[in-house]
């Protein structure tokens, strides 16, 4: 019987054990087929820790909740002693001391409590709705700021690949001028200035090469860790262009709604617990009452063998009421302390306002600058491309000089850099008026 009973608790454990070992565990050995943009952000959302974190204190919370909630049911507990006396305990009773009981006692008590009025397990049911709600908004701000970060980290990252692709692009022009160059100069049509100002620029384009493809490694770790990608595993990202381009457009007409921001949605929240412990402090007049019932199974003989052949018990019922009559004013500056944060409170409210007007305004007019940057950069690609490709053909046909095909191919090269820098800032600012706007999609 107690080998089964070892085995039992034996197993009891592993499997508690096991199971606290696969909850903890988490899926990063998860990967990513398609790494779009939206993708990547639900891959966050479901992988990133400081949004597991969020999850588990919605959990914690709950638990928590119900735990104070447990003070309105019926309070059962249970006691029982057994008891030897070596020596009877002695009285003092008509001029002598007498001894008296029993060498043997046992007792079984019974205690049911049940709360009527007590402020604190009040206001635990009064604020167990906004105590959830603000669990769930904290987890909706960390879910906006993943978002965000994301969002910025994934779009850096293309910046970044299309900075190395121009380059791969400038780096065949240039491999293609030395060539050209090389064989006029071996022909003896131009000079050998010609072939060296080529291989200068072409060495030059390839350490900047070098330097921008090492940038893009670091930018996928840091996207990685801000998903809760697995360092070890390939992220391949995939984009459209022309989808980008029109992602970037956003209608700067809309008006600011306070509403829609999640720090506006916890601020109200704040309040309203404010308020419930304003009430709490108050109610700290009202006497705390309660309704109990007991029952206790007495057992007394000298004969250990019939101590519980009679029980001698004994019951009753009442009523409790307790309330602090005098505690130094404590109750009333609690209130006052209570009020005064109400008041802060609003205050915080009217800075938040003021805030997100600033936030609004100033993240409207950056966009609205990248946006006609973006615009003039890519009217210069197109302008820049058509300027290369004509002096590159009156140089072939020897009008134009080979220092006009490098200031070209130097415009050109810039211009197409600035083309997708222009186009990562818009998208970046568009992401900041969509978080003053307060309209983040997740």
């Amino acid at each position: 019987m107690n080998r089964l009973f070892f085995l039992f608790v034996l197993g009891f454990f592993a499997v508690k054990f096991g199971y606290a070992q696969h909850s903890f565990k988490t899926s990063n050995t998860d990967t990513l087929a398609q790494a779009t943009l939206q993708t990547c952000v639900q891959y966050a959302l479901q992988h990133q820790p400081l949004l597991q974190q969020s999850i588990l204190d919605e959990q914690i919370v709950e638990k928590t909740i119900q735990t104070k909630l447990a003070d309105w049911y019926p309070q059962l507990s249970a006691s029982y002693y057994l008891q030897h006396n070596f020596q009877l305990p002695a009285f003092y009773f008509g001029g002598n001391y007498v001894r008296n009981g029993t060498t043997n006692a046992s007792n079984l008590g019974l205690t049911l409590n049940q709360n009527i009025f007590n402020r604190d397990a009040l206001l635990a049911s009064q604020t167990a709705h906004q105590v959830r709600t603000q669990v769930k908004q904290n987890t909706t701000s960390n879910k906006i700021d993943v978002t965000v970060n994301v969002s910025k980290a994934f779009y850096d990252v293309l910046l970044t690949e299309k900075q190395v692709e121009v380059l791969d692009l400038a780096i065949a022009r240039l491999q293609k001028n030395v060539q050209d160059s090389y064989h006029q100069y071996e022909a003896g049509i131009v000079d050998k200035t010609d072939y060296k100002r080529a291989t200068i620029s072409l060495n030059n384009t390839i350490a900047q090469r070098k330097q921008v493809n090492d940038l893009v490694k670091s930018k996928f770790v840091y996207l990685k860790e801000l998903m809760g990608y697995p360092d070890s595993a390939n992220l391949h990202l995939s984009y459209d262009t022309t989808t980008m381009e029109k992602d970037a457009f956003i209608d700067t007409s809309v008006n600011v709604f306070f509403e829609n921001r999640i720090e506006y949605q916890q601020l109200v929240t704040q309040q309203k617990l404010q308020q419930a412990n304003l009430k709490y402090y108050k109610w700290g007049f009202i006497p705390t009452i309660s309704a109990y019932g007991t029952y206790n199974f007495n057992y007394l003989n000298n004969d250990f063998g019939k101590l519980y052949a009679q029980n001698l018990g004994n019951s009753n019922i009442g009523l409790q009421f307790s309330v602090p009559l005098f505690q130094g004013n404590k109750r009333v500056n609690q209130i006052k302390q209570a009020e005064l944060q109400i008041d802060r409170l609003g205050w915080d409210v009217v800075a938040l306002k003021n805030r997100v007007n600033t936030e609004y305004a100033n993240a409207l007019a950056v966009y609205k600058g990248n946006l006609a940057n973006y615009n003039a950069l890519k009217e210069n690609l197109a302008l820049a491309n058509d300027v290369y490709e004509t002096i590159q053909l009156q140089y072939n046909s020897g009008i134009k000089t080979y220092l006009d095909v490098i200031v070209a191919e130097s415009d050109l090269r810039t211009a197409q850099l600035n083309y997708y820098d222009a186009l990562y800032q818009l998208l970046e600012s568009k992401i900041d008026v969509e978080k003053a706007l307060g309209i983040i999609k997740y």
